[in-house]
């Protein structure tokens, strides 16, 4: 599957990758661990309404879709590859075990937890990010840029 038929295909894909995300996120709610005090710091620092809500889970490899769509989307995009670090699905938030509790990483996606919060959901997130990632590549992706911008925004802190 190559971008263009994928952006065709697009409105077909976004409510499979919704039931996934939601499933994954209902996994890293329910497995993960809450923000530390220096995180939810940073949370609060960047943003997130409700950073309680927030769980961290550790991960051998980060989770992608098995759906055979959904995978032939991701591949196409070059998203969730053995290299991915993190995924923010709304609250729950997957961390590879070797980036385990870095902070960059972390503010990086919590600044995505934002970016869900401001769009009104799963759906409506998706449907932007991938959209971007589609049209202007992952690197630069306004959404991707932001979030680095967060997370450096974050670090450069006293």
């Amino acid at each position: 599957m190559d971008r263009e038929s994928l952006l065709t295909q697009l409105d077909n894909l976004l409510p499979l990758a919704e039931e996934w995300a939601a499933a994954e996120e209902e996994r890293a709610l329910r497995e993960g661990v809450p923000l530390s005090v220096e995180e939810l710091a940073d949370a609060r620092a960047i943003g997130v309404e409700a950073p309680d809500r927030v769980r961290l889970l550790r991960v051998e490899q980060i989770p992608a879709p098995l759906h055979p769509q959904l995978r032939g989307a991701v591949t196409a995009i070059r998203f969730l590859g053995p290299e991915t670090r993190g995924l923010t699905l709304r609250y729950g938030i997957f961390v590879r075990w070797d980036c385990w509790r870095s902070r960059p990483l972390v503010a990086h996606e919590l600044a995505h937890t934002v970016q869900y919060e401001r769009s009104g959901g799963i759906l409506p997130f998706l449907r932007q990010y991938i959209g971007e990632c589609l049209t202007i590549g992952y690197a630069n992706a306004p959404m991707e840029l932001e979030a680095g911008a967060v997370a450096a925004r974050i670090l450069a802190r006293p």
